[in-house]
């Protein structure tokens, strides 16, 4: 059976509803502060485990210069050799730094770049090329 006055309803008119003297239930005091009042303090242990970002700085870092970095696949180095009448390509001199291994090979190359990647180089290897990788 439901009771038929809730506990706020029979403490009206008892000025501290329960909470002893008056004053301790109210305002900030005796609670550590408002807000975020302490956290680097007193409350240092609840920021540790619930708002471990809330100090130091962390925004509007320095957007950092890079240039952008030229790739070429492998599946494109046969039309490159064909418009260039040879079978050696030095992508260093035509301006790309690595060569990655998209796509496939079917005729040998030498080809000469500043960085490939494993599958890259396996893959010109395996239609008998080689590459200089320096």
């Amino acid at each position: 059976m439901p009771t038929r006055l809730r506990k706020v309803r029979k403490l009206r008119g008892s000025r501290t509803h329960g909470w002893g003297q008056v004053g301790q239930h109210r305002k900030s005091g005796q609670k550590g502060g408002t807000g975020n009042a302490g956290l680097h303090k007193h409350k240092w242990s609840w920021t540790v485990k619930y708002a471990p970002d809330h100090f130091g700085k962390d925004s509007l870092k320095p957007k950092r210069a890079s240039k952008p970095r030229k790739w070429i696949n492998v599946g494109e180095l046969e039309t490159l050799s064909q418009s260039q009448n040879t079978s050696e390509i030095n992508l260093t001199n035509l301006g790309y730094e690595k060569l990655l291994g998209a796509g496939s090979v079917k005729i040998p190359l030498k080809v000469v770049v500043k960085s490939c990647t494993e599958q890259a180089k396996a893959k010109i290897q395996a239609a008998g090329g080689q590459v200089i990788v320096g």
